[in-house]
């Protein structure tokens, strides 16, 4: 089972890593053709590389992500979509958040573990999304914000899921997937190809993430068990 698991985690990181360099091969392909700003270029390749380091568990994700949302939210911002770019600012005080607890966040201030979320948790964070993408709705469709629900609704789930992962929860995965398949169509809407290539590889990594942290989460708990048996009596 273990070298099963470790083959697997062989396969992801090398399928991550070609699609890390892709991408970061078509941000400067598009840059060069002057089919891209170099911000967006920027974003494209530090957003990629974030995803990447998230779904390997590297806490180093966190500040690299801290760069990717100040670059983000100056090309939202351009762009009209400006509750995704308000979004980028509560993402930096998120990410900060999430940089300590997955240091510290774990028991006796030990390395945060992936887990589920409870049923409280969920209940909370839906309701969360449903007011949040009723108010956002109504205030970005009286600002005349582009797309205003659809802009709402991804913001709403965007923060959920950032929460769920600054907490290592599985459905943090299940959130992302969800918002990049709505993003994907709605970027192509904007003129933001490249930025909706950059979700079509977060859509690939978010499938990934979520194999890879389940894979983890059943290896860690199968080893837990043993670690607490008594030890045998010698005859």
């Amino acid at each position: 089972m273990t070298r099963k698991l470790e083959n697997q985690k062989r396969s992801e990181t090398a399928i991550l890593l070609i699609l890390t360099l892709l991408t970061c091969a078509a941000a400067a392909w598009m840059w060069y053709l002057q089919r891209a700003s170099w911000l967006e270029a920027v974003s494209f390749v530090t957003g990629a590389m974030c995803v990447w380091l998230t779904v390997r568990e590297n806490v180093w994700n966190f500040p690299l992500g801290l760069l990717n949302v100040v670059t983000f939210s100056v090309v939202f911002f351009t762009a009209g979509l400006y509750a995704d770019a308000g979004l980028q600012v509560v993402y930096f005080v998120l990410g900060c958040i999430g940089w300590y607890w997955w240091i510290f966040g774990g028991k006796h201030r030990s390395r945060l573990r992936i887990g589920y979320a409870s049923r409280f948790e969920i209940i909370a964070l839906a309701a969360f999304v449903l007011v949040s993408t009723g108010t956002l709705w109504a205030v970005l469709s009286h600002v005349g914000g582009s797309a205003s629900f659809w802009d709402a609704l991804t913001t709403s789930i965007s923060l959920a899921s950032q929460w769920l992962l600054n907490r290592k929860r599985m459905e943090s995965w299940l959130g992302w997937i969800i918002v990049d398949v709505i993003y994907v169509p709605l970027y192509i809407y904007k003129g933001l190809y490249l930025t909706a290539g950059l979700y079509t590889v977060f859509l690939c990594m978010a499938i990934m993430g979520l194999l890879h942290w389940r894979a983890t989460w059943i290896a860690e708990n199968a080893r837990a068990p043993a670690q607490h048996l008594p030890a045998r009596a010698k005859p």
